[in-house]
């Protein structure tokens, strides 16, 4: 059995290495998917665009704005001066925000009252909406506190706070939205490449007609699929250290766990994944309906359904259980565990269960197909 997919194994990288344009797609596919989604691909909003009426126009709105344009998140695009021209501003995009101060905004502040300031926000796009009101809001409470803070100075007055809250994230200090989606993406370039290229690798044997030649073979279901998934295991493998390199050079991404933790659960999940692309072949006669298969079942699933980019726990219950129908969730999990917070296998081993029970299943119902096929 051992020289059997032995042969197979060397016949398989043999044909790899003949085939410029799959080797082509190895090395620049991943390269490109990781540089594209990880510099174009954020949450993070920066350089929010402020415009700005104001009504008052003293030192105090003047020291406000400047303030604003100086915590490094906010644009000044300029002053409105008439009321109509604000939604003109919004649905032109030239602002995202617009600042209303109005015209006793100073007089109200010194004389100690309660003072309105007014954020018109575009609300299009309501995570962007959000995370805008959200930093609005913590200028303005940092604008307050400089006031508080400046009223008691003058009067002498000594400020007390019984509680004050000290904040601290974990894992991710910086909030940097990248950390949270590169695993995310490493597991979409793994799932995307490693289902095509073994489903099309067996799906072009059936093409060809090399296909009744290895049923009658002594190869037995089994040991065809080992033969065929041991060449792209270790392609993925390669692909795998070859983006984490690249994610570190260029996206500055660490690993906090354990490398070892992180190669064998990658086998792990590439085990999950060739099934599948064993499955897909076996119901495949075509490469174009085996390339268009894979697609379906590896990037829509692994972009939406995944927790790569929309969070599981928001999503509708039936929809949270349809999300286990792609191996790329639980791959996910780990692979955010081990690289973000250096967590062991205790955190995650559910998930390695699970990659363990979709490969056992798809690789069995594969091989199946592929013994009735023979017989």
């Amino acid at each position: 059995m051992i020289y059997r997919i032995f042969a197979l194994v060397k016949k398989e990288f043999r044909q790899i290495k003949r085939d410029v344009r799959t080797l082509s797609l190895i090395f620049i596919f991943p390269v490109f998917l990781l540089l594209l989604f990880g510099y174009a691909l954020s949450l993070d909003v920066k350089n929010v665009k402020i415009a700005v009426k104001n009504n008052d126009n003293s030192p105090e709105t003047r020291d406000f704005i400047a303030m604003m344009q100086s915590s490094g998140f906010f644009k000044i695009t300029g002053y409105i001066n008439n009321d109509g021209d604000i939604e003109k501003w919004l649905e032109e995009k030239r602002a995202q925000c617009v600042i209303v101060f109005h015209a006793n905004f100073t007089e109200n502040i010194r004389s100690g009252n309660n003072v309105k300031l007014q954020f018109l926000v575009d609300g299009v796009d309501g995570n962007t909406a959000s995370v805008i009101i959200s930093y609005v809001r913590a200028a303005t409470a940092y604008y307050n506190n400089k006031i508080t803070k400046e009223f008691f100075d003058r009067t002498g007055i000594k400020t007390f706070s019984p509680i004050e809250p000290q904040q601290q994230f974990w894992y991710n200090p910086d909030l940097n939205t990248s950390k949270f989606l590169i695993p995310g993406l490493f597991c979409m370039i793994l799932i995307t490449t490693g289902v095509l290229l073994t489903t099309l690798s067996i799906v072009r044997e059936k093409e060809m007609g090399s296909m009744e030649q290895l049923n009658v073979s002594p190869l037995s279901p089994l040991e065809l699929i080992t033969g065929k998934t041991i060449p792209y295991t270790v392609i993925a493998l390669f692909i795998a250290a070859f983006t984490l390199y690249i994610s570190n050079i260029a996206l500055g991404l660490e690993i906090k766990g354990s490398y070892f933790l992180l190669f064998v659960t990658t086998i792990v999940f590439l085990a999950a994944t060739l099934s599948l692309g064993i499955f897909i072949s076996a119901v495949s006669n075509s490469q174009q309906v085996a390339f268009q298969l894979a697609s379906i079942a590896t990037l829509l699933p692994t972009f939406i359904l995944s927790g790569f980019i929309f969070p599981i726990e928001s999503m509708p219950f039936p929809i949270q259980l349809l999300t286990n129908i792609t191996p790329a969730k639980f791959y996910i999990i780990i692979l955010r565990s081990i690289i973000i917070k250096g967590a062991g296998i205790e955190a995650f081993w559910k998930q390695i269960l699970y990659l363990l029970i979709f490969s056992a299943i798809f690789t069995g119902i594969a091989a199946a197909m592929m013994r009735k096929v023979k017989n």
